[in-house]
């Protein structure tokens, strides 16, 4: 994929956040911090369980006076009512704005250069209606924007975007190992560290308290890290997503998500760089992107 290429994610939606609260509520909420979030910066972030468990995950870009949340489109109702339930007193509106935005990833890091953006993660400018900003989580994902709705079309031409199928950019985030989702986080069991938050920019360990921040601290001070989920490629047919992953006679993890011959798999730290993983009748190759790499070193 080139920056010439775009990917409308009609799987995404948008919420919006307005009101002279609505910064203070959300950074008590989040895992990321919100004050380094500007007009030339966008943040993502997930909101999670007091446990510690991820309940949703989504990009935050600013927009005059309003936050616009980049979420999964399906689930966009449930993270309004989640999110109402914190509200109590505070002069926050959470309203759905679906309908009007577009969500548009334009994949490769040459994408910053066509908007006129450095390549460095998270860097934001209003273009005309639209928000883009690069993917704070990698740089190889892009470019991300919020297009209004009925400007979509003026805007592929102005940029001189051809789209691709939805599905292309998926494998493409899969590979880069990169999760997103209900599909790849299970809603109330995938743990942030787990699923590699920390090294993708999406939890901040000095912004003080967030729900769910004591036991994310904690796994990351102590080293609790047991697993990490990663990406991996099916020498075969590929296999049902929650089946467990076996070395030998041992499971050592599961099937996260499945995209052809592509997918992320949640596996101990003693099957990485390991022979002979398989799941159900299909061995699969561990095949870290480079920013992950450290990350998997034991």
């Amino acid at each position: 994929m080139t920056g010439r290429t775009a990917v409308r994610l009609d799987g995404r939606g948008v919420l919006a956040l307005s009101g002279e609260d609505a910064d203070d509520f959300l950074q008590g909420l989040i895992t990321n911090d919100l004050r380094r979030l500007a007009p030339d910066r966008a943040l993502w972030a997930a909101l999670l369980t007091p446990q510690g468990r991820v309940l949703f995950d989504f990009g935050v870009v600013r927009a005059e006076d309003t936050l616009l949340l980049d979420v999964e489109r399906a689930r966009a109702g449930e993270l309004a009512r989640r999110l109402a339930l914190y509200r109590l007193r505070a002069r926050v509106a959470i309203c759905e704005r679906s309908e009007a935005w577009t969500v548009l990833a334009v994949p490769g890091p040459e994408a910053a250069e066509r908007f006129a953006l450095p390549r460095e993660r998270g860097r934001a400018r209003r273009l005309g209606e639209a928000l883009v900003f690069v993917d704070p989580r990698s740089i190889e994902l892009g470019v991300r924007a919020l297009v209004p709705a009925d400007r979509f079309a003026a805007f592929l031409l102005e940029h001189g975007l051809e789209l691709l199928p939805e599905e292309r950019f998926e494998v493409h985030r899969i590979r880069l190992g990169v999760p997103e989702g209900a599909r790849d986080l299970p809603p109330e069991r995938a743990l942030p560290l787990e699923a590699n938050f920390d090294a993708l920019d999406i939890v901040s360990f000095t912004k003080g308290c967030f729900v769910g921040q004591e036991v994310t601290a904690r796994m990351e001070h102590r080293g609790l890290v047991r697993k990490r989920l990663v990406p991996v490629r099916f020498l075969g047919p590929p296999p049902a997503e929650g089946a467990p992953v076996r070395l030998e006679d041992r499971e050592v993890g599961e099937i996260r998500r499945v995209a052809g011959e592509h997918g992320l798999a949640l596996l101990r730290a003693e099957a990485f760089g390991r022979a002979g993983l398989r799941a159900e009748e299909t061995e699969l190759l561990v095949e870290p992107p480079a920013w992950l790499v450290e990350e998997l070193q034991p």
